[in-house]
Parts: C-alpha cells; sequence; structure tokens
C-alpha cells in the first residue's frame, strides 16, 4: 500500500513552503507530488523543484468538487505508472489541495473509487497563519473543516505575532480538534513523520460543487506595473482579496508574486521560460 499525506490550508498560509521543505528533506525517497491549484494557471507546481515527473499539477478548482474530482481520482491511477521498478518504486504521495478544499470527504472517496487497493491515508496536514485564522473562520466555513480534519496542525508564521495571538490561535484549533498536534513554526521549518500510521476517523463530506459562492477567482493580462503603486493598491483591497500570485512585470523586470493579508512577496524571477501571468 502506497500511503498519502494530505497537506491543506487557506490561501497563503505556507502550504507551498511546507511542500519544498518536504522535497529538499526527503530526497532519498522516491515520492510523487500531487499539486492542486484553485487558479486556472499553475503556479506552485511549477515552484517544487523534485525530479522530473514527480510533480503532477491539477490547476483549476478543488480536487474534492465534482468539476475536478473524475481528474484527481484519474491522477492517483495514473501514478505508480511514472515510477517504473528498474528506477524504484513509487514510496508515498504528498497532495497539496488548493486553499479553498475542504478535505472531509477524502476517507469515503479513496474507498468510493477502490483506490483503497493502492492507497492508504497517512496524514493529513493544516498550515495555519495566526494572522488570517480568526477573520477566515468567521467567513469561510471550509477552515474549519481543515483544521477539523487535521491529524496535524502546523501553527506556522509565528515569528509575525504576540505571543496572546498565538495562544488565542491556538484555543481556536482545539475548540474544532482537540485532538490533532498542533506544531508552532517559522517558514513551516518542522520536523515531520510524513507517513505514520493513522486509523480512520469517520470524516464525512460531500463534494463541492463547481461554483462555490464564497469565492470568486480571475486572471489578468500581463502589465507594467510599480512596485510602490502596486502595494498601495493591494493594500486597498484586503478586504475582499484574499490571494493573489503569479508572475508579473514590475519596474521593467519579471517578478514572482505572492499577496495575501498577512504578507507581500516580490521576488525578482531568473528563469526566461516562466511567462508573467497572474
Amino acid at each position: 500500500m502506497i500511503p498519502i499525506t494530505l497537506v491543506t490550508g487557506f490561501l497563503g498560509s505556507g502550504k507551498t513552503t511546507l511542500l519544498r521543505r518536504i522535497v529538499e528533506t526527503h530526497q532519498d525517497q522516491r515520492l510523487a507530488y500531487l499539486v492542486n491549484e484553485f487558479s486556472s494557471v499553475d503556479i506552485d507546481g511549477q515552484l517544487i523543484q523534485a525530479r522530473e515527473g514527480d510533480v503532477v499539477a491539477l490547476p483549476g478548482g478543488s480536487i474534492f468538487c465534482t468539476c475536478l474530482v473524475s481528474e484527481f481520482i484519474k491522477a492517483l491511477t495514473d501514478l505508480p505508472e511514472r515510477f517504473p521498478p528498474e528506477n524504484g518504486a513509487m514510496e508515498g504521495v504528498v497532495i497539496e489541495a488548493s486553499g479553498i478544499a475542504n478535505p472531509k470527504v477524502i476517507e469515503r472517496m479513496i474507498h468510493d473509487t477502490n483506490l483503497d487497493r493502492l492507497y492508504k491515508l497517512s496524514a493529513i496536514i493544516a498550515v495555519v497563519d495566526p494572522g488570517t485564522f480568526p477573520t477566515l473562520l468567521q467567513t469561510l466555513p471550509n477552515i474549519a473543516d481543515q483544521v477539523e480534519s487535521s491529524d496535524t496542525v502546523i501553527l506556522n508564521k509565528t515569528d509575525l505575532f504576540d505571543e496572546s495571538v498565538i495562544v488565542q490561535t491556538e484555543e481556536g484549533i482545539r475548540a474544532i480538534q482537540p485532538d490533532a498536534r498542533i506544531i508552532r513554526s517559522t517558514y513551516c521549518d518542522v520536523q515531520l513523520d510524513l507517513f505514520p500510521s493513522r486509523e480512520e476517523r469517520g470524516l464525512d463530506g460531500n463534494y463541492a460543487k463547481c461554483v462555490d459562492p464564497n469565492y470568486a477567482r480571475f486572471s489578468v493580462e500581463p502589465l507594467e506595473l510599480d512596485r510602490n503603486a502596486l502595494k498601495s493598491a493591494l493594500d486597498n483591497l484586503e478586504d475582499i482579496l484574499y490571494r493573489l500570485k503569479g508572475y508579473a512585470v514590475v519596474d521593467g523586470q519579471l517578478h514572482y508574486l505572492d499577496y495575501s493579508p498577512a504578507a507581500f512577496i516580490l521576488r525578482p524571477e531568473k528563469d526566461p521560460s516562466v511567462g508573467p501571468a497572474l
């Protein structure tokens, strides 16, 4: 049986940072990485520097919604073929779910599709940002579902907040999932047993609809942007803009852009093969 670890967490919490750390610290294992993007453009898959063929991107929604679940099931079914025996069998799968995913359906999905003949669910990890967690709990129901489904919660970005905020967030997590292990972290620098032994917990959820009224998504054509004007415009939208991620030409140079209410990252992009898209 091939173990699966599922990584959840809202947009900007640090899921991709955690995935990159897992890749870096498990080079001696033949792992597959399945990266799910809510956006129609694959950004996170390009950021995961694993061996060629080990990363599968599923953009365009949530793997637990009716519009993408068939592709998700097919991807898992086909994954072992990417690992011919002469090169070493696949030892595990790490799935990064989109930030809007509700993972409570995963146990039933694995059984209903007979994927349990190939896979076993070893862990569900939720990544939480203390800065956005209280607000998101009130506005987006999937956030509580992600925590409730988790076996481990990584409380990320703890260097940015006072102890009182961190303790309050931990109390909120325990109120939802009292049995979860909570790990404080900065940049998701944590030690994990990636594929622990796990008993089924009887998680019960439904596949989400393709169009979720809680979210809207859009892409824009490449623009010539000014750094200061861009930051000012994003700050003015922080009450309605959950995430902005992609590539853009800023001050005449291609940059990787990642914005959430908790962080603003603008990093020069040296790879000329990456095209600007938001």
